[in-house]
C-alpha cells in the first residue's frame, strides 16, 4: 500500500510533463533571423563574463550591451524565446544556426590570433637577427680597438 502512494505522484508527474503547449505568438515577436543573430551574441556575452576586461575585472553582465545593440528589453526577448522554444524543431534548428554563427567566428578569430602569433615570431626573430649582427659588429669594434692599442 505504500509503494502506490509513492506510485501515484510519479505517474502524475510523467503525465503532466508529456503536454505540447505551443504558445500564442506575442505582438512584438522578434524576426527569426534576428533572434538567431540575438542568441549568437548573447552567448558570446555569456562567455565574454567569465573572461577579464581591459580593466582586470571578471563577472562583468554584458547581456545590457546585447539589448541596447538590437534595441530591444529583456520582457521582450522572454516572450519571443518562449515563443520560439515551444515549437521546438523550429527552435532546435535556430540554436544551429547559432551555433555554426559561433563555430564561424571561433575560426575567424583563431585566424587572426595564428596571424598575430606568426607576425610576433617573425618580428622576434628579426630582432634577435639585429641584435646578434649588433653583438659582431660590437665585437669587431673591440678586437680594433684592442689592435691599435697593443700596437701603441
Amino acid at each position: 500500500m505504500k509503494k502506490i502512494h509513492y506510485l501515484i505522484p510519479v505517474l502524475l508527474f510523467i503525465v503532466s510533463c508529456t503536454g505540447n503547449t505551443i504558445y500564442k505568438k506575442p505582438e512584438n515577436l522578434i524576426p527569426r533571423d534576428s533572434m538567431v543573430l540575438l542568441l549568437t551574441d548573447m552567448h558570446i556575452a555569456s562567455a565574454a563574463k567569465q573572461t577579464k576586461n581591459k580593466f582586470s575585472a571578471k563577472d562583468v553582465n554584458y547581456m545590457h550591451f546585447v539589448y541596447e545593440k538590437y534595441k530591444i528589453d529583456s520582457v521582450r526577448f522572454e516572450s519571443s524565446n518562449k515563443y520560439y522554444t515551444s515549437i521546438i524543431d523550429k527552435y532546435d534548428k535556430l540554436l544551429n544556426e547559432v551555433k555554426a554563427n559561433l563555430q564561424e567566428k571561433g575560426t575567424v578569430i583563431q585566424r587572426e590570433i595564428n596571424a598575430s602569433d606568426s607576425i610576433k615570431k617573425s618580428q622576434k626573430k628579426d630582432l634577435k637577427k639585429e641584435l646578434d649582427s649588433l653583438k659582431n659588429i660590437n665585437k669587431k669594434d673591440a678586437k680594433k680597438v684592442n689592435q691599435n692599442t697593443s700596437e701603441e
